[in-house]
This record gives structure tokens, sequence and C-alpha cells, in this order.
């Protein structure tokens, strides 16, 4: 196992039995006191980010990682199933463990999904996606103040504000971080 100083953002360790992923590694050495490993991470199972110190020479279980490319399927009351496009094998993953990502997933669209040990713990979405509107009110004539918003229900059920001149049946772009709109896709 390595020590505390080997290890790297990106990489997935094993603390208190649960999968965290690094975010963020600074190795400090504190006037006349011993060297530690400062660790930001967070828990692929609740979410939870943390802060947690090292002694230098601790060991660390470091976890195999492996990310597939995979695309979104159906959903089936509250199972998400999504296709390895090269091997055709279909990985369900449930709505706890998607958490907002839900939110974005059309047919079709393709996700990173992280696996641990062999099992799938995180979904990365792309930065924005294209998503169908499915509701959306009319603009009222006349009503041109600049930056005038709408709200506009997408294939996903997500509401997002858009400007007036969106229509029903139209694809927009969906930026995935704060669920803004980007423009017509």
């Amino acid at each position: 196992m390595p020590a505390a100083n080997d290890i790297r953002k990106g990489q997935v360790i094993k603390f208190n039995g649960e999968p965290h992923l690094v975010m963020e590694t600074q190795h400090r050495t504190p006037g006349n006191l011993r060297a530690f490993v400062q660790i930001k991470m967070r828990n692929l199972r609740y979410g939870k980010a943390l802060d947690q110190r090292f002694a230098s020479t601790d060991t660390i279980e470091v976890l195999p990682t492996e990310k597939k490319t995979l695309e979104f399927s159906y959903v089936d009351r509250g199972t998400y199933a999504f296709m390895d496009p090269d091997t055709f094998e279909q990985i369900e993953l449930t709505e706890q463990t998607l958490g907002d990502v839900k939110n974005y997933l059309a047919v079709g669209g393709k996700v990173d999904v992280l696996f641990v040990d062999e099992r799938p713990l995180s979904v990365d979405l792309p930065s924005s996606v294209a998503l169908k509107v499915v509701e959306s009110a009319d603009g009222i004539k006349g009503d041109t103040a600049s930056n005038v918003q709408k709200p506009a229900k997408l294939e996903t059920g997500l509401v997002v504000q858009v400007p007036l001149f969106v229509k029903e049946g139209e694809i927009i772009r969906v930026n995935t971080n704060d669920g803004s709109y980007l423009g017509r896709a």
C-alpha cells in the first residue's frame, strides 16, 4: 500500500471502509512539527466532502478504478439503465446513486461512469446537454424588456428559465453544473 505522500488527485482511496475520491492533496511541514498530508476528498456513496490529515508515513489503500463511457437507455420505476456501446452489456443504477444527475439524462445521451471494484459508484455528465422543451408558456407580445425569462419544462422533468423566443418542441442546451439555459442546440 502506498504512503500518504504518494496519493494524487483523481485516485480513489478507502477511508473508514468507504470509497473516497481524492480532489486535492497538500504536503505540509509546519515549523518544528512532523510533516503531514492534507487530503480533500469526497465520499463516493453519499457525496459528502471532507478534509483529512494523514501523517506522511501512513499507508492508505488505493482502490482499483475504471471509467467507462455508457449510453443512457431508459428508466423503469426508479431504476436507470445504461448500455456499454462496445459490449452491449447493460448496467442499472438507482435514483439514489444518480442524485441530481437524473435531471440531465436524455435517451441516447453519453455519460462517464466510475467503477470501483467493478461496481458503478458515480456518474459524470458532460458540461452541457441537449434536452427537448416539452412545456412552455407563450411569450406575451410587447413584453420585450431586456433579459425577460419564462419557465420551460424539459423532457426529464427539469424546469429551466429560458428566453421568451423558446417554444415547445425545441431542443436547447443546458449547463449541467447549475441548470442554466445556454442556447438552442
